[in-house]
């Protein structure tokens, strides 16, 4: 009888192909196990990939529109602070300085023309507000700040009134700075730093597209401004010094800046609208993107039972490799024979 011996250099080799083999078994069980997709792709879709290509495409895009979601929703809600602290600003001292302008009191006119003019500063700090170094009002150029500082503001109304002395011609010559158009000398020319173009608009979804167009030179802002502005001037001495025309001025600008505040009122609403388009994409996305991961999981995905039996043969066979091995290193002539 002729026997067929196996070399130790052989077995040694056979060996260590075995647990080479068993390891990466184990390896790329232990990781469908955690992952529950198929390491073999080409398998697991029979080699067509047409449908996983589709659905990853759609994961892809899915995670675009996040972030521009998410991107605009940050940028959408620093506006809506910064609108909202103009406004509480303006509910503040609007009533305050139309009561001063009926007391007859200098002393309450001056009280409120210097309130007003320190919160005229804080409103100017409002819209000029960055997030992720991004300045929110000053349309697409966002590496500039919006608006000038409140003194090149007031540098700017001193000469627009200059030689004016009835309030009333100072309230409108006020006015009319803030609404020049661009090449007029006024607010858009001296004051606004921004872009005359509002931020581009952006797609949160398949469906849905999102812009927001509030800039600092908005009409809006500047009816805002208008008001704190002018008692600004009466704080800084810059109008006629009798208290009947201080009175009037001051009285001319709570009602500017009463009137502002209802209109960014309106404004806040439009934003909250563009707002509302963006949270509802964003509930559709997500919904989109958990049923797309599970048509994935479907095409490519393993049965978690298999997994585990397949894995737990796989150690199995492990552990046998490492007896058997273990034993033969001990072999030993003596026991041989």
């Amino acid at each position: 009888m002729k026997y067929i011996s196996v070399g130790d250099m052989s077995q040694t080799y056979q060996m260590r192909r075995h647990n080479v083999q068993l390891k990466s078994t184990i390896s790329r069980l232990s990781d469908e196990m955690v992952t529950g997709i198929s390491q073999d792709l080409g398998a697991a879709v029979g080699g067509d990939f047409t449908a996983l290509a589709a659905i990853d495409h759609s994961l892809a895009r899915s995670d675009t529109f996040k972030q521009v979601a998410e991107e605009t929703t940050l940028v959408a809600s620093t506006q809506q602070n910064a609108l909202e602290t103009i406004q509480g600003h303006a509910q503040t001292i609007g009533p305050t300085l139309v009561s001063s302008s009926y007391s007859g009191s200098s002393g309450m006119i001056d009280s409120g023309a210097q309130t007003a003019a320190e919160r005229f500063s804080s409103v100017i700090d409002a819209l000029n507000i960055s997030v992720a170094g991004r300045y929110v009002f000053s349309g697409t150029t966002t590496d500039t700040k919006p608006v000038a500082s409140a003194d090149t503001i007031i540098s700017g109304l001193e000469t627009a009134i200059s030689g004016l002395i009835a309030a009333e011609d100072i309230a409108n010559a006020v006015d009319d700075w803030f609404d020049a158009a661009s090449g007029n000398g006024g607010f858009l020319d001296q004051a606004y730093l921004g872009s005359d173009d509002s931020l581009a608009s952006v797609r949160v979804s398949e469906t849905d597209t999102a812009q927001l167009k509030i800039t600092a030179a908005d009409q809006t802002i500047r009816d805002s401004l208008k008001g704190f502005a002018l008692a600004t001037l009466v704080a800084r001495d810059l109008v006629p010094s009798d208290t009947e025309t201080r009175a009037l001025l001051i009285r001319a600008a709570g009602e500017r800046i009463t009137a502002g505040e209802r209109e960014i009122t309106d404004l806040r609403s439009e934003l909250g609208t563009v707002e509302s388009i963006i949270t509802d994409a964003q509930t559709r996305n997500s919904a989109q993107k958990t049923a797309l991961g599970i048509a994935r999981k479907d095409l490519v995905g393993v049965d978690d039972y298999e997994s585990a039996t397949a894995l737990e043969a796989a150690q199995t066979q492990m552990e046998t490799l490492y007896t058997l091995t273990s034993r033969l290193t001990k072999l030993s002539l003596t026991d041989y024979l």
